[in-house]
């Protein structure tokens, strides 16, 4: 089933307003632009309809620009060196190549799926991993669902500096790094700093996806570095640098469905091992009804052993099924798009679940609620 042209007009639109507007002009004023061309916004028929989002269209350009390195494009892309800002002749020229090369932006649609591995994610994720450890009081298992190259599963192998406003920097992780990653820490109200310890103490590293990423394989990396919004090569130098440090912390990649291989990768993290299974903006490519599977085969699995779900995503596409009724983790119709941080056990069979922050999609920034 493809998505129709109105409804990917419509992803466009709100890609550009909501998402990419404030952080990354290159691709608001494209996507936005492009929501009002059919010819461009229609080449995301060509994949089904969870997977048509704007990200993926951008990243298919991003991917085929990569390979003409010499194109006057390339200009307007600081990925590749280009150091042009936004002008008059952006988007016709950005239009241009597209159209011209429209069938392999279609086949690239079609064939792929977006895999934004973002490293910077770790830095939220970190002191929620820290909290199931602690309550765990022993090394955990880490399994991410939606792995794509698996870059999170190193995050006890990154630096991380959290700059606060009454504590100043936080810092954890191993002091000599090669990888170090920033986030603002803000406390909402009522909040208190959370325990963000030195070290995190990781035994084993799973990741499940439906297409796992070989970062040894040039083809794979480029497509990862195709997913990186073009104006923002500080992602890309991380995505490069965290790459190369999963070569001594490289996990156990399995093959499958979020729902169905749930149960196959759990067990690869022996039995007697905390688990703790992360998402990270994975759900919300799912539909309502694999999302409510999805979080009841976790139930299953915690009936079985002890079993901590740290999730990073939309309210809506998750937190919401565990945690309902709290409107305040969803941005609303004029708001920048945030994510909910939160984590859940089960007892009993029941899910209890806390939402820890609010944070910004990529990880840089977010607000500490707990």
């Amino acid at each position: 089933m493809t998505a129709s042209l109105d409804d990917i007009r419509g992803r466009l639109r709100r890609f550009a307003a909501r998402e990419a507007a404030g952080e990354s002009p290159l691709y608001a004023h494209l996507a936005e632009r492009a929501a009002e061309d059919d010819e461009v916004a229609g080449l995301l028929t060509a994949a089904p309809a969870a997977f048509a989002h704007p990200t993926l269209l951008l990243a298919a350009v991003h991917r085929v620009v990569q390979a003409e390195p010499f194109h006057e494009l390339v200009n307007y892309y600081p990925s590749m060196g280009g150091s042009y800002g936004l002008d008059g002749g952006t988007w016709p020229l950005w239009r241009q190549f597209v159209v011209e090369r429209a069938d392999r932006v279609r086949a690239l649609i079609a064939a792929r799926t977006t895999q934004t591995n973002e490293v910077r994610r770790a830095a939220v994720l970190y002191p929620a991993v820290a909290l199931a450890a602690k309550q765990a009081k022993a090394p955990v298992g880490l399994l991410e669902v939606g792995c794509s190259g698996g870059l999170l599963l190193a995050m006890d192998k990154y630096a991380y500096r959290y700059q606060t406003e009454g504590a100043g920097q936080v810092a954890a992780g191993p002091a000599k790094a090669a990888l170090g990653l920033h986030c603002a820490l803000e406390l909402a109200p009522g909040a208190t700093l959370p325990a963000i310890p030195k070290k995190l103490a990781v035994a084993a590293r799973v990741g499940l996806d439906r297409a796992p990423v070989d970062l040894a394989d040039e083809d794979e990396l480029a497509w990862l570095e195709a997913c990186v919004w073009a104006d923002q090569p500080e992602r890309r130098r991380l995505l490069g640098t965290a790459a190369a440090v999963q070569r001594s912390a490289k996990p156990e990649f399995v093959r499958g469905d979020a729902v169905e291989g749930l149960a196959g990768a759990a067990a690869l993290v022996p039995r007697d091992m905390p688990l703790v299974v992360l998402t990270s903006h994975v759900l919300s490519y799912l539909s309502s009804e694999e999302r409510s599977a999805f979080i009841a085969a976790l139930g299953e699995l915690a009936g079985r052993r002890r079993l901590w779900w740290v999730s990073q995503e939309a309210y809506r596409a998750g937190l919401d099924v565990v945690l309902p009724g709290r409107d305040d983790l969803a941005p609303g119709p004029d708001e920048p798009a945030f994510a909910a941080l939160g984590i859940t056990t089960w007892a009993g069979g029941v899910p209890e679940a806390t939402a820890l922050a609010r944070t910004a999609m990529h990880g840089q920034r977010m607000t500490w609620l707990a």
